[in-house]
Order: structure tokens, then sequence, then C-alpha cells
């Protein structure tokens, strides 16, 4: 049981593919997170966008940017794992993909995100240290991670 992953530009996703990856984002961040925020923040255009399948559904997405498109260093964002398949530890492997992808993509190692408080074990798993204090985006706990 593995995940597909596939990295397609803003352009080279088809339309229904943007439907389905704005569908579990909503889904996630949205209704599950019970968080009113404006996810369509036109950020989509200059992401990259690391789509994980399985059995021919989306149920992994993250975005990723260049230097200087979200942060000053390359970023991932909007990391995704559709509910009903946390269970697999998906989230790991979609992040180690999402690394590789940063790195061999972009030339980046040196990644900056924007992460929930709850998930900092993860994210330090995964090699990110804590950079900033804890703050608020859209009422949820955040803090800054980076991994060199």
């Amino acid at each position: 049981m593995k995940l597909q992953f596939q990295i397609k530009r803003f352009n080279e996703l088809s339309l229904i593919e943007l439907y389905n990856v704005l569908q579990l984002r909503s889904e996630v961040f949205v209704v599950e997170q019970n968080c009113v925020y404006q996810d369509i923040d036109g950020k989509d255009e200059k992401a990259l966008h690391l789509i994980g399948t399985y059995n021919n559904e989306i149920v992994a997405y993250v975005r990723i940017f260049k230097p200087g498109d979200y942060f000053e260093e390359a970023s991932i964002g909007r990391v995704v794992v559709k509910q009903s398949y946390r269970d697999k530890k998906w989230g790991y492997d979609l992040m180690q993909e999402a690394i590789a992808t940063t790195q061999t993509e972009l030339n980046e190692n040196n990644i900056t995100i924007s992460a929930q408080l709850y998930l900092q074990k993860f994210y330090e798993n995964l090699g990110f240290e804590q950079t900033s204090e804890v703050y608020l985006e859209d009422d949820i706990p955040h803090i800054e991670m980076k991994r060199k």
C-alpha cells in the first residue's frame, strides 16, 4: 500500500485534479478543523503541486514554493492527508517526497514551513527545528520551522 506521487505546475493540473485538491483542502482545513479562512489565496499559481494518489483518488497533497514566493527560503505548505487515510502514516511519505522534490526540482535544501503547533514533533522527526515563538494563523497556534 503505497502512495503514487505526481508533481505538477498549476497550469498542468486538470480541472478534475484542481477540483479534487481544493475539495481535499477544504474538507480538512475548513470543515474538519472548523476554521473559516480563505484557502484560495492567489498563491497556487506560483506553487509546485505534489499530489499523492491511492486507487486513483487524491488522498494527500502539498504546495512547494521557490525562495521568495512565500518565505525567504523555499517552503512547503498546505500539507494534507485525507482523514480516512491518516492511519497509514502517509504524512511522513508525503513530507519526505516534498523535501526530496524541493531538493531536486528547486535545488534547495533550506526549507521553511508554518506548522500547526500540535504537529511540532511530526516535523521535528523530519529534520525541522522551531525558529519562532507561537503565533496565531487563522486562530490556530502555529510556529515557524526550518530545515537546513
